[in-house]
């Protein structure tokens, strides 16, 4: 596990390979601020799909350099939005379907800014995180190719 916490600024980025509780990561941030009106927060699942199973999804990271991507999306979020603490944790190593693998939680006066600024953070890190997903199936193991989806959604808050 890493971990960068700047409390200056609140924030608190997490790369772990043990589990985490999104609940209990909301009511942190819930009790972080009292100048903040707005939490908004978004827990990514580990998807099984019915028509290709998954069995296990294992994520590798470079450790240092993700911290650093991930810092980076932080401080683009901020220059944008007028945010209080905020939380990102990614797992990595072996997870299996039902599992939360990441959690974006952010804090601002009002939720217009927190909605946009929890869904930037998530669109920016699905593109730019260093991080490698091989799924496990039936069929054998498989490296997970990015999607365009993800690349359209991040090109969409391009000034």
């Amino acid at each position: 596990m890493s971990t960068t916490t700047d409390t200056s600024s609140s924030t608190n980025i997490e790369i772990m390979a043990t589990p985490f509780d999104p609940g209990e990561l909301t009511r942190q941030l819930s009790t972080s601020t009292t100048t903040c009106g707005a939490l908004v927060c978004f827990t990514g699942l580990v998807r099984d799909q019915l028509d290709d199973p998954v069995n296990t999804l294992f994520l590798e990271h470079y450790p240092g350099m993700t911290e650093k991507a991930l810092e980076a999306i932080v401080d683009e979020a901020r220059g944008r939005w007028e945010l209080g603490p905020l939380t990102i944790i990614h797992r990595v190593g072996a997870l299996q379907p039902g599992e939360p693998i990441v959690f974006v939680g952010v804090t601002a006066a009002h939720r217009g800014e927190a909605f946009q600024a929890c869904e930037f953070l998530m669109d920016f890190l699905k593109v730019k995180a260093p991080l490698w997903k091989k799924e496990t199936t039936p069929d054998g193991e498989r490296w997970v190719a990015s999607r365009c989806s993800d690349d359209t959604a991040a090109k969409r808050w391009q000034d």
